[in-house]
């Protein structure tokens, strides 16, 4: 059974720090069988985690306890019949290509904050970023 969830949380990582989050979700992913997408602005996360019920639960309990992270609010839970981020070991939202008008369909604001947002939300706005080429992975 699939599964995915989305959860954002907080976080105070520096850039080196961040780096290393996502070095270490693509070489822990793969042999999980855990697909995604990760996006990370001002103190925020937001994770999109896909693959296996047990492998999904497990990593997210991880994070749960990670210190790295707090305020760990999932948004959205659901079976799922295929991936969506089948392509991403984890790929990670290019903020920089982000364009605010896009943000503004979906937010309150052109400033994005998921936890103003649910998780079908996150979703459509997910899917949009991935047909603009707004998601990278090195």
């Amino acid at each position: 059974m699939l599964v995915r969830l989305i959860y954002a949380s907080r976080t105070q990582a520096s850039e080196a720090e961040l780096a290393t989050i996502l070095r270490q979700s693509r070489a822990h992913n793969v042999p999980l069988g855990v697909t995604g997408l990760l996006c990370h602005a001002d103190d925020w996360f937001v994770q999109v985690l896909e693959g296996g019920r047990s492998a999904v639960n497990g990593l997210y309990n991880t994070l749960v306890r990670d210190p790295r992270h707090r305020e760990v609010t999932l948004l959205a839970y659901s079976e799922i019949s295929e991936r969506r981020f089948a392509g991403w070991s984890m790929g990670q939202v290019n903020l920089a290509r982000l364009n605010p008008a896009l943000v503004l369909k979906y937010a309150p604001t052109t400033r994005l904050d998921p936890f103003e947002l649910n998780g079908s939300t996150l979703e459509r706005l997910f899917e949009e970023l991935i047909a603009t080429g707004a998601i990278v992975c090195s």
